[in-house]
């Protein structure tokens, strides 16, 4: 244990004269601030901290993309619920997801890591579950964005290829086609975590005014050229589509669309060691984007629910996507159709580039602690480019390896590529239930600059309870009594990984892998 101790304070130990200074030290080390919590959490400074609030504020909003992710994901709803139903379901996920972000902004506020939930499971849970509830939530937060940059591609490609339909009624899409476009916008965001990763928090300044604009120009051309439904019609088109038998179970099972519009609270986390002053501007960040994204989410939904018009239209449309049938439905031009659309599929493939950093930077912080195989290979940041190279490229493999099984079968593939909320929703049950029960044992919390107060176990305690209610209907099937090429497979990947991981742990795992809780330095 001393040899940890002395390795943590080897690396970790800033200058007296550095942690005196009140503005910014360096460009690379950040401000005073941030050196102590490098310090305190036993850390040497590898990144290099070139993020701002409004870079970072850009990074989390692009990455959530929610009236984005809304508008390509309107099937499900639109199936189980009806226009009612997906209003209804997004504003209570909005909510549930609220808590949740201000939860996880206080936690980021105490311990700034890209390790993120691992690393406050780590800290914060019961000492003795410490180790192994960290090493499985480390894993989980693997699975949950090592999936996701397929998962995106696979979005983007299927609005290519729908905007393709729409301009060519006879191109027929094959399945190849679609894992041809999955590696596309891998290829191309990888290439941009790399030749162009100091550009990236300009970009975001940049993508960010295009995710703002671009929702007002299809907000006023919806409203000005689309149909409009009655508002009785709309607030109270609850329909069971899918055929569940039961109105309130298929509004239920609805809620996969907005959850998975409002997921990705940890995504900012994950870029904190290259964000300057993080303990302050981190929180901040990531409650500004749950506030402006599920507004402006709410909006597009709504929107879109007034001018849906013909349902069965929008979800049988020869493109694949409703949200592209519907704009041609309202402009009646395919070039304006076009257009609209075009600005969701740029939006996707810059959300599929923040994605590949913030899952590069999760997988080398696990590897940094021993978490994985290979640690030492995916540890590594190469000098001169400052960024987890190694870890971007293994990132880029596992995508391209997963868009291989679209080419047997799509079905598979979206398991897996869904696969990933169900990840992310069960680290955050882990990380904030040991928030949670902290607070109810009154333990001593971390100083931090975002606290929630007394307020905090009951933010905490709903926060949990949302989650596992939603973690439970992400492993629904969109279909009652669905056959097996209509199952959702997710339960039984999520379950084979788990039990991976822990073999894993068991047998190697336990031997390396000691928690970033005992690399901490406590003189502070």
């Amino acid at each position: 244990m001393s040899d940890l101790k002395n390795e943590a304070a080897a690396v970790a130990q800033p200058l007296d004269s550095e942690l005196q200074q009140d503005g910014i030290v360096s460009e690379k080390k950040g401000t005073a601030g941030d050196q102590k919590d490098m310090y305190r959490m036993g850390k040497q400074q590898e990144l290099r901290r070139n993020f701002r609030f409004v870079s970072i504020f850009g990074y989390s909003m692009v990455l959530m993309a929610t009236w984005e992710t809304i508008l390509t994901t309107l099937i499900i709803p639109l199936t189980n619920g009806g226009t009612g139903g997906a209003i209804v379901m997004f504003l209570v996920t909005a909510v549930g997801m609220g808590f949740v972000i201000v939860s996880m902004a206080e936690m980021a506020s105490m311990a700034p890591t890209s390790g993120g939930q691992y690393h406050w499971v780590s800290e914060f849970a019961p000492k003795k579950h410490q180790k192994f509830l960290s090493y499985l939530v480390g894993w989980l937060c693997v699975l949950g964005w090592q999936t996701g940059i397929a998962s995106i591609a696979f979005l983007a490609g299927g609005q290519v290829q729908g905007l393709v339909i729409l301009n060519n009624p006879n191109y027929v899409p094959e399945r190849w086609h679609g894992t041809l476009l999955v590696i596309a916008v891998a290829t191309f965001s990888i290439l941009f975590n790399t030749l162009l990763a100091r550009k990236l928090p300009l970009v975001e300044g940049i993508v960010l005014v295009l995710h703002i604009f671009g929702f007002f120009a299809i907000f006023i051309t919806m409203w000005v050229l689309g149909p409009r439904s009655p508002s009785k019609q709309v607030f109270g088109g609850f329909q069971d589509n899918a055929g569940w038998g039961s109105i309130g179970l298929s509004v239920l099972v609805g809620q996969l669309s907005p959850i998975f519009s409002l997921l990705g609270a940890d995504a900012a986390t994950h870029m904190s060691e290259e964000l300057k002053d993080a303990s302050h501007t981190l929180p901040r960040a990531m409650i500004w984007t749950a506030v402006v994204n599920s507004s402006l989410g709410f909006l597009m939904l709504v929107t879109f629910c007034f001018c849906l018009g013909d349902v069965e239209s929008a979800i049988l449309s020869p493109t694949g996507q409703p949200h592209i049938q519907i704009m041609y439905n309202a402009t009646q031009s395919i070039p304006g159709a076009t257009a609209l659309a075009s600005i969701t599929t740029i939006m996707a493939v810059f959300g599929c580039v923040n994605n590949v950093a913030t899952c590069s930077r999760q997988l080398f912080a696990f590897a940094r602690d021993h978490g994985v195989p290979f640690s030492a290979f995916l540890s590594r940041v190469r000098p001169g480019w400052d960024i987890p190279l190694n870890s971007v490229l293994v990132s880029f493999s596992i995508a391209v390896g997963l868009s291989l099984i679209n080419i047997g079968s799509t079905v598979a593939f979206n398991s897996v590529a869904s696969l990933g909320t169900c990840a992310l929703l069960s680290s955050y049950i882990v990380s904030i239930s040991c928030m949670f029960i902290n607070r109810w044992n009154k333990e001593p919390l971390l100083p931090c600059k975002f606290s929630l107060g007394r307020a905090g176990i009951w933010v905490n305690g709903v926060s949990v309870i949302y989650l596992c209610v939603a973690l439970v209907f992400a492993f629904f099937p969109t279909f009652p009594h669905p056959t097996p090429d209509l199952m959702n497979w997710n339960i039984l990947i999520y379950g084979v990984v788990v039990v991976f991981s822990l073999v894993y742990f068991f047998l190697k795992g336990r031997k390396v892998y000691v928690g970033p809780v005992e690399y901490l330095n406590k003189d502070l």
